[in-house]
């Protein structure tokens, strides 16, 4: 691990989900938007989710996370925290770079939902067609 760090800060994002983590060290504790990670996150699930990049790297004790999410919903700010996480993890140490990036973690998942389309009642359906 790097010497001495401060602070480490990354991005991450899915859908219309903006995650802004900074890592310090410390003893596990995580805050999302100035709560505890389990009142944010009600689902075991989305946690588990999260904290990926933590267990694959073996880091869960190391750092205190704070996370500031914006936009999209439960989903989305889940995947954009885990992969601001993983992005944070790589700043701190380049050598988890391969393991992170081996699991899918740092991959920015570009799924949005598509626009609606004038004249059209969504994004991909069509009125009923008419002969007569």
């Amino acid at each position: 691990m790097a010497d001495k760090v401060d602070q480490i800060s990354a991005t991450g994002r899915r859908k219309t989900a903006v995650a802004r983590v900074n890592l310090t060290e410390g003893t596990g504790v995580c805050k999302v938007n100035k709560r505890a990670m389990g009142d944010y996150f009600p689902s075991e699930a989305l946690r588990q989710y999260i904290v990926q990049p933590l267990h694959l790297t073996h880091m869960q004790e190391k750092f205190d996370i704070t996370a500031t999410l914006k936009g999209g919903g439960m989903a989305g700010q889940a995947g954009a925290l885990r992969h601001a996480l993983a992005r944070a993890l790589t700043a701190a140490d380049a050598s988890l770079r391969e393991v992170l990036k081996n699991s899918g973690c740092l991959t920015r998942d570009a799924r949005m939902k598509e626009r609606k389309k004038p004249g059209q009642p969504g994004a991909r359906k069509r009125f009923q067609f008419s002969k007569r």
